[in-house]
C-alpha cells in the first residue's frame, strides 16, 4: 500500500504533492513563533513592573497595620530589618501566662507613631509587593529602631541592622523579652502547617 504522499504525488503531480505538508508546517512555525513572542512579552512586563525601582521617599501621616507594616497614602511598608509578632500571636510572661504580644506591638508602634508624618526611606520591595523602607518621625529617630529597642520586634535579615538595640532590650527585659515567645518568623511557618 502507497503512502498518503505517494497517492497524493500521482494524483496531483509532484509539485502540489508536498504543498499541503509545507502549508500545514508554515502555520505551526508561525504559531509557535507567536507563543513565544507573547511569552517574551509578558515576561519583560512582568519583570519591569516587579523590578521597578522603589520610591526613594515616601512622606505622609502613616495608617499602622501591625507591628511592622505600615500604609502611607495607598502604599504599603514593610519595616525594614525588624519582625513584630504577628497580630494573633501570643507570648508568654514571666509567670508563664500567655498575653497577646502581636496585638501589644502593633499598639505600641501606634502610640510611638500617634499620626505625626513619617519619612520613609525606601529600599526595595519584598516578595508581597510591599515597599521596605526605615522610617523615621519628623525629629528623625528612626522607629524600626524603636520598636526592636522598646522589645517589640526582633532584628531580622541578614544584614543584623538592630543587632545592639535588640541586645538591649534581651537585657532590659523590656516587651516580649519579659518572658519567653517564639520568634514571629517560625510562628507564622507553624500558622502555614
Amino acid at each position: 500500500m502507497a503512502r498518503w504522499e505517494d497517492r497524493r504525488a500521482r494524483r496531483y503531480g509532484p509539485a502540489r504533492a508536498g504543498a499541503r505538508t509545507s502549508r500545514a508546517s508554515t502555520q505551526s512555525v508561525r504559531f509557535l513563533i507567536g507563543l513565544i513572542v507573547a511569552a517574551s512579552l509578558v515576561t519583560f512586563y512582568a519583570y519591569q513592573r516587579w523590578n521597578a525601582p522603589a520610591p526613594t521617599a515616601i512622606v505622609g501621616k502613616a495608617w499602622v497595620i501591625d507591628g511592622d507594616t505600615i500604609e502611607i497614602a495607598g502604599t504599603r511598608i514593610r519595616l525594614e530589618g525588624i519582625d513584630a509578632p504577628e497580630w494573633d500571636q501570643t507570648c508568654t510572661d514571666a509567670q508563664g501566662k500567655p498575653w497577646p504580644c502581636g496585638r501589644a506591638a502593633t499598639s505600641e508602634l501606634k502610640a510611638h507613631v500617634r499620626g505625626r508624618e513619617l519619612t520613609c526611606n525606601a529600599r526595595a520591595f519584598d516578595r508581597y509587593k510591599r515597599v521596605l523602607a526605615v522610617c523615621a518621625l519628623p525629629d528623625g529617630s528612626d522607629i524600626n529602631a524603636w520598636m526592636v529597642q522598646q522589645g517589640w520586634a526582633v532584628d531580622y535579615g541578614f544584614a543584623r541592622i538592630y543587632e545592639s538595640e535588640q541586645a538591649e532590650a534581651e537585657k532590659s527585659r523590656r516587651g516580649i523579652w519579659a518572658g519567653s515567645f517564639m520568634s514571629p518568623s517560625q510562628w507564622r511557618q507553624r500558622q502555614s502547617e
